[in-house]
């Protein structure tokens, strides 16, 4: 039982150095690895070479998966070239997989060592990330010596001789419990090279391991749909292809199996060694045969998932690119530019409210409320995109950038519901009764009107360059606003004294309007607050300090 153990545990310290290395990885050269694989696209052969080369230093074809998934669903990279360079990625886990199958136990103590120490006095930089992967690797490599140590006595064991010996009769069987291991470890790397110390211990058949490496092939290309099933079907296809052709791999490979196990033998006999050579063959053979084929396979993978027809009539996320979640910058980044387009249907919506009131045009006032609709859907995919970056594990300043675009959205998604009910009094109060507001009461109203729209672009540039200066001038203008406000209700309750009849019917309605642009300002300006107080440009309080004296004074005295 405590042998058993120790291989679960070895493998769960096998998934977790994977993950380690994988995230540090991104974290460090994110931005550098989208780059090349963006600039891949010329022909199959280079998007191959891309493909190969991101995948040995995340150690993941799924992540990769992610990457390309990503820039075809943003039409920034055709899917023919998005195949060929998940082509590469199999080949680069393949060549992973050679190296971590090698001696490299005195390795082990190093990594940790160098990185535990890189990591904790130089968390916040650089350094320190590399000091997480180097943390990561050794991780991998120490797990590998705990299971090959532990797998030993257990060759001797008559129980676990019969569990294995289940494996031997089917290879159907086999090569869909390596697919279902893949699943469950999320990872062929690990699978691959279990098999490969599983068949040196002689805990399993030559002939099993060879069928568990070519399921873990197949189980990788289900790994990589199940990470992209929550992206749109632009960017499924490419796991989808990769799917497909992991499947003619499996078909193509166990077919020649006769030819392919006698020539590796006479490379590298030796059980463990045998099998991860296998292992590389057979994504080598993949790539080979089926690089011609990008371009049917990707028409193939369009056919099967069609574009959306409900795309087109709701607006979702463009730029909340799963695969940047390992690099926070880019991450927090690609959060920014969708609050961006908050603020343009925002604007949209008050440019409409506007002619909704001059023109009482119903139509035109549902069509508004329902965009309200799409500033709630890119906003709870925003909260949702930043939740899984998980604040507490941000260096400062993400963890800062982190908050503001948190803080600014919610006020966007208010400011989005304070449209709605305004469009819902005009419908119910002005439209269905035919009301019109009075000459000098509309200037009011197009004069708050331009003033918000006008502070709701000054806010989205504060938002989106943290000027001080700029940040300065908002929150001016949120005074300004709230005297002009003042002005306003005033003059109306003149023009009530005066008998004005169309300032009597839309009394109530015309004060809330006014009321309601200030609050739609105050939402707006919030962006302001925390450069300011950032650059220690915030008072503590906007109490007169003798009027706040005198009342603690009272206090004290009471």
């Amino acid at each position: 039982m405590q042998t058993l153990v120790t291989i679960l545990s070895g493998i769960a310290l096998l998934v977790w150095g994977t993950h380690i290395v994988r995230s540090g990885v991104l974290r460090v050269l994110g931005g550098s690895l989208r780059r090349v694989l963006g600039a891949s696209v010329a022909n199959p052969f280079n998007a191959f070479a891309a493909g190969l080369g991101v995948t040995s230093l995340v150690q993941s074809s799924s992540a990769t998966a992610l990457l390309a998934g990503s820039f075809v669903g943003q039409n920034l990279m055709p899917l023919a070239p998005a195949l060929a360079i998940m082509l590469g990625a199999d080949v680069g886990t393949s060549l992973v997989v050679q190296l971590f199958s090698l001696d490299l136990s005195w390795l082990s103590p190093l990594l940790i060592g160098f990185g535990v120490l890189f990591h904790l006095t130089r968390k916040a930089t650089r350094a320190g990330q590399v000091g997480r992967i180097a943390i990561g690797l050794g991780l991998i490599i120490l797990a590998l010596q705990i299971i090959l140590q532990a797998a030993r006595p257990l060759t001797a064991a008559t129980g676990v001789k019969v569990l294995f010996g289940t494996l031997s009769g089917d290879p159907l069987l086999d090569i869909l419990i390596g697919a279902v291991f893949t699943l469950m470890a999320w990872s062929s790397l690990a699978v691959v090279l279990l098999a490969a110390a599983f068949a040196s211990s002689g805990v399993i058949s030559l002939k099993v391991a060879l069928f568990l490496v070519i399921g873990a092939n197949l189980g990788s290309g289900i790994v990589a749909v199940v990470a992209t099933s929550g992206a749109g079907n632009a960017s499924r296809r490419v796991a989808l292809g990769n799917l497909l052709f992991k499947v003619l791999g499996c078909v193509l490979t166990v077919a020649l199996l006769g030819w392919i196990e006698p020539l590796l033998a006479r490379i590298e006999p030796e059980p463990q060694r045998f099998i991860v050579n296998f292992h590389t063959a057979f994504n080598l053979l993949l790539a080979v045969s089926l690089i011609w084929f990008t371009v049917p396979v990707a028409r193939l993978a369009e056919r099967l998932l069609p574009e959306d027809k409900r795309k087109d009539e709701q607006v979702v996320a463009r730029h909340l690119d799963p695969a940047a979640l390992e690099s926070p910058a880019l991450a927090t980044s690609n959060a920014a530019r969708e609050v961006l387009r908050i603020g343009d249907i925002i604007e949209a919506m008050l440019a409409g409210l506007l002619t909704v009131i001059r023109t009482n045009d119903a139509r035109l006032a549902r069509e508004l409320r329902r965009m309200d609709d799409d500033v709630d859907a890119l906003y709870t995919a925003i909260k949702l995109y930043l939740t899984q970056l998980g604040r507490e594990a941000l260096e400062e300043r993400d963890a800062r950038r982190w908050a503001e675009i948190i803080s600014f959205t919610i006020n966007m998604e208010h400011v989005g519901d304070i449209i709605e009910r305004m469009l819902d009094d005009l419908i119910e109060k002005k439209i269905a009764e035919r009301r019109e507001f009075s000459e000098a009461g509309m200037q009011e109203i197009c004069d708050m009107h331009a003033r918000v729209v006008a502070n709701l672009r000054l806010g989205m540039n504060v938002f989106l360059n943290a000027d001080l200066r700029s940040a300065q001038r908002l929150l001016a203008t949120k005074v300004e606003l709230r005297k002009l406000q003042q002005q306003y209700a005033d003059s109306h309750l003149n023009r009530l004294a005066g008998q004005t009849v169309q300032s009597i019917e839309t009394s109530s309605l015309h004060l809330d309007i006014i009321n309601d642009f200030k609050r739609i300002n105050s939402h707006i300006c919030s962006v302001a607050y925390p450069i300011l107080e950032q650059a220690g440009a915030l008072q503590p309080t906007r109490l007169r300090e003798d009027f706040a004296n005198g009342a603690a004074a009272k206090q004290k005295h009471a």
